[in-house]
């Protein structure tokens, strides 16, 4: 991984650099440099930092720099991961610490470091690096540092961007600059600040003002936090934001604890003791307002969410929100997720830029209101475990732009409206353990499936498990690459194709499958099975079978309809699961090789079956038996034959034979 970089560092002449790190460690990044100061103490050379390609970058600078090699020693593994947990891909702060830990015992390292962990000032060089990186930024960059070190760590990219681009010129911009300067990082699209920066962001806010907490931007400590929150005389307007953390207890507030706190914009609770009244007199510029367990049952007539970009209230006991129809303009993400004492939802029509709505497990929520249309930017819509909610309504269509809708264990919900149909972003779409699904607009007889579905021209992922009086399904959008039907135990009829040669489909017991249906989806080459189909003539565990033909001569050629299941205990994240594979039959007969065939397969599934044709040359044999062996090939350029996965079963069926499927429980 080391010297991949084109950049080489050249080392200014009074600066003496061992060989090793220039070429090992600085061909890898630019690091900065600070205060090269010559005999006459001027700066001689000061570049700007650039961040670490990734975590095994970081490791292997660390251990470089604190063992004079890539890997650590013996009894030191765990080491180089914490030491980069709490400094992140900081290039500077990767060598301080390096250079403190070389030469050190075991034990002395683990004394050391959880002094480090505890006391940011203990060292001063590391604090002196962290603090000049920080102060190398602008005055804009270094508000947005501290924003995000205090309150945003851990958050999503999108959310950080959305909830502060009215408070910044360019958020973005700003996000940029930290990344690359390696003070953030990003990791599966969640900002992450290693520890020790967290600290220093703290430590900068409480020098504001040492004394009084209420002068200061954020409050992270319970102390503080009670002590502006108790204090009706201090001026707070300084504060902004702060957190109550899950294992903090402040003492118990008064009602009127947020009234001198007239700018607070970013307010997380999440531990206990600030009095729910209290928000009778919250700030009219609040932006982010996350209070999990919140105790009243509907927010105060007085608040005004016109700001607000983020409201998360998890666990409450609200019933509603408010009455009247207050001002949206600005709310992206909503999460009122298992607040069971929840019946209704607030008249959403102002709610034009709301991207992401969660709902899930609010048991008492009854129906939407007719307004959730208006919420056209509106892409996620997570109603699982909503078992109240007996109905959608039509204006549902309207959302133009919903790409994800789970409605999974909505167990009262009797049909979907037709208008769903013009929801054509729609993506992912969930109605398993649908139970009571029994009407829908196509018609009031039969429980089946509006044709209105094939209009879904985008929906990629459909899952319908446990829906256990669906009968039929219509023709579905050539769109779809996973259909999970399981334990639909009255599904009869399949009136539809599945064209994507690749779609994964799942019919296990679903026992009344008519044969025209089970021939469907034995002709589809990607099926989640346990067992190979009793259809194919010849089956057998593992990854080999032997076929007797019942005649000779058998002539030129003779095609049989292939089979192979994967084993289902590889994880689905395996990487091998998202590369290119071949599907390979190699024929053989008393010894000697025939031929052999190769599909080609974009993404295998562990628990899947495929089919394929396979074509035997049978023209010059001199045996009745046929060998095949199935093996799974990936790009040799990303992967080696050593990792190819075994093959748990596979079946063979003679192309001639028609198949019978009746016999075969398990789609």
């Amino acid at each position: 991984m080391l010297g991949r970089s084109t950049t080489d560092f050249v080392a200014p002449t009074k600066y003496r650099v061992d060989q090793q790190f220039r070429v090992g460690i600085y061909k890898e990044t630019l690091c900065l440099l600070i205060f090269l100061l010559l005999e006459s103490s001027e700066i001689l050379f000061l570049s700007s930092q650039k961040k670490i390609v990734d975590y095994s970058d970081a490791l292997e600078m660390f251990c470089m720099y604190a063992f004079g090699q890539k890997d650590p020693k013996d009894g030191f593994s765990d080491l180089p991961h914490k030491v980069v947990s709490l400094v992140g891909e900081l290039p500077l702060g990767l060598k301080v610490m390096g250079s403190y830990f070389r030469g050190m015992s075991e034990q002395d390292c683990r004394e050391a470091l959880q002094r480090l962990e505890a006391h940011l000032d203990r060292d001063g060089e590391i604090a002196s690096i962290l603090k000049f990186s920080y102060d190398s930024l602008c005055d804009e960059d270094k508000r947005l540092f501290l924003h995000i070190a205090i309150f945003f760590n851990g958050e999503n990219f999108d959310i950080v961007e959305g909830c502060l681009a009215n408070c910044f010129s360019d958020v973005r911009h700003g996000l940029h600059v930290l990344t690359e300067k390696s003070l953030i990082s990003k990791f599966l699209g969640e900002i992450e600040v290693a520890k020790l920066l967290v600290e220093l962001g703290r430590k900068i806010v409480r020098e504001q003002s040492v004394n009084e907490p209420g002068k200061r931007q954020f409050l992270t400590d319970a102390s503080d936090i009670a002590e502006v929150l108790s204090d009706d005389r201090a001026d707070s307007s300084s504060v902004i934001g702060f957190t109550v953390g899950t294992f903090q207890e402040i003492t118990w507030t008064s009602e009127r604890a947020f009234e001198r706190l007239s700018n607070l914009q970013f307010l997380r609770i999440l531990g206990k003791g600030v009095n729910p009244r209290s928000m009778n007199h919250i700030s009219q510029k609040l932006r982010v307002l996350i209070w999990h367990k919140f105790q009243m049952p509907c927010f105060p007539s007085s608040f005004n969410p016109k700001f607000l970009v983020k409201l998360k209230m998890p666990y409450s006991k609200l019933e509603k929100l408010w009455e009247e129809t207050k001002p949206l303009n600005n709310l992206k993400w909503m999460d009122l997720s298992y607040s069971d004492c929840l019946e209704e939802l607030p008249d959403l029509s102002t709610a034009t830029n709301l991207y992401d709505l969660d709902l899930s497990h609010c048991s008492s929520l009854v129906k939407l209101p007719y307004s959730i249309g208006n919420a056209i930017n509106l892409e996620k819509l997570n109603l699982s475990g909503c078992s109240s909610l007996s109905e959608l309504p039509s204006t549902i269509g309207n959302i133009i732009n919903l790409q994800e809708m789970n409605l999974s264990y909505c167990s009262s919900l009797l049909e979907l409206p037709s208008s769903i149909g013009n929801a054509t972003n729609l993506q992912k779409l969930n109605l398993s353990h649908c139970s009571n699904m029994v009407e829908l607009p196509s018609s009031a007889d039969i429980e089946e499936f509006d044709p209105c579905m094939g209009r879904l021209s985008r929906l990629r992922q459909l899952v319908l498990n446990g829906m256990e009086k669906l009968v039929s399904l219509p023709q579905l959008p050539d769109s779809l690459c996973k259909l999970d039907a399981e334990n639909c135990e009255s599904l009869e009829r399949l009136d539809c194709s599945f064209r994507n040669p690749d779609i994964r489909l799942n019919f296990r017991n679903c026992f009344k499958l008519n044969q025209e249906a089970r021939d469907l989806i034995i002709r589809t080459p990607t099926n989640e099975y346990e067992e190979v189909p009793q259809c194919f003539t010849y089956r057998s565990s593992g990854s080999s079978l032997t076929v007797n033909l019942n005649q000779m001569p058998l002539g030129k050629s003779t095609k049989f309809k292939a089979c192979i299941i994967l084993p289902g205990d590889v994880d689905e994240n395996d990487m091998r699961c998202w590369r290119r594979s071949y599907l390979v039959c190699r024929i053989t007969s008393g010894g000697n090789d025939l031929n052999t065939c190769f599909r080609k397969a974009e993404r295998v599934f562990p628990g899947h079956l495929y089919t394929f044709e396979v074509e035997a040359e049978t023209e010059e044999m001199t045996s009745t038996e046929l060998v095949f062996e199935f093996e799974i090939r990936f790009e040799y350029s990303l992967v080696e034959r050593s990792e190819e996965w075994e093959i748990k079963e596979c079946g063979m069926l003679q192309i001639y034979e028609v198949p019978s499927l009746h016999a075969d429980k398990h789609y």
